[in-house]
């Protein structure tokens, strides 16, 4: 493959990641959610990558903050949802849901998934497995409702849910060790979740980064992607925003 994925960890108190793909012939990479425009420009001269495109999940400051610095040193496209233009003004190539347009010779294709804010959307990748998720899934959780109701949630992570399941997930913070410790609550005698959260456990101890995660591995061990109902989704949900 002529495709290499990199992370920045921001070391922020929400722990967000910035997510980069490689093209590997040419060095030009993508930045998805770009927290701080510094650390991207200095990742990049250091690894000798060429910055093409900007791919946003949705308009929360974290994920956008970095952007207009970014479009001060060049001309970049900026990649979003077309439901969030009114607060992501530099968004240069607006998306809506079933869109698809192309990095190099890949197909990226955007899903909708309202609940978090009402635009979010991820990038989807079949031919490398990979999605880029945002704030709507996470390891063993998944972001909070603030703009969308929980059934708008619950079918946004179906969406995601029904992907193949070797896809891995790139989602935007290191909450897994604090979604790991609320899953077993919900689930104590899910084998999965147990050997999990021990992995992780051990991973956050060595100060490592636990992702990306698969849809396999969520569908295993993630509350919310096996709740059955919305119903149960919003319940989960609830006790999780006050765990």
């Amino acid at each position: 493959m002529h495709y290499k994925i990199h992370v920045i960890d921001v070391k922020n108190a929400l722990k967000n990641y910035i997510w980069l793909l490689e093209h590997t012939p040419t060095k030009q990479v993508v930045v998805i959610d770009p927290t701080k425009a510094d650390l991207v420009l200095d990742y990049c001269q250091q690894q000798q990558l060429q910055l093409e495109q900007v791919w946003l999940t949705h308009w929360h400051h974290d994920h956008t903050d970095g952007v207009q610095a970014l479009l001060a040193q060049q001309n970049i496209l900026v990649y979003g949802p077309r439901d969030e233009l009114s607060k992501i003004a530099f968004i240069s190539n607006p998306l809506q849901h079933n869109d698809h347009f192309y990095f190099h010779d890949l197909k990226i294709e955007i899903i909708a998934t309202p609940g978090h804010t009402l635009g979010h959307i991820v990038y989807f990748i079949e031919e490398i497995k990979s999605l880029f998720c945002g704030d709507v899934l996470f390891a063993m959780g998944c972001g909070r409702v603030f703009e969308g109701t929980a059934e708008q949630m619950y079918r946004s992570l179906n969406r995601l849910a029904a992907l193949p399941i070797e896809t891995k997930v790139y989602c935007a913070h290191e909450y897994t060790l604090s979604n790991a410790q609320f899953a077993i609550t919900i689930e104590p005698n899910n084998i999965a979740l147990q050997q999990r959260l021990q992995q992780v456990k051990e991973l956050s101890a060595a100060n490592q980064c636990t992702l990306p995660s698969s849809i396999e591995l969520e569908l295993e061990t993630n509350p919310f992607l096996r709740a059955e109902s919305a119903e149960e989704f919003a319940r989960i949900r609830l006790v999780k925003d006050h765990f």
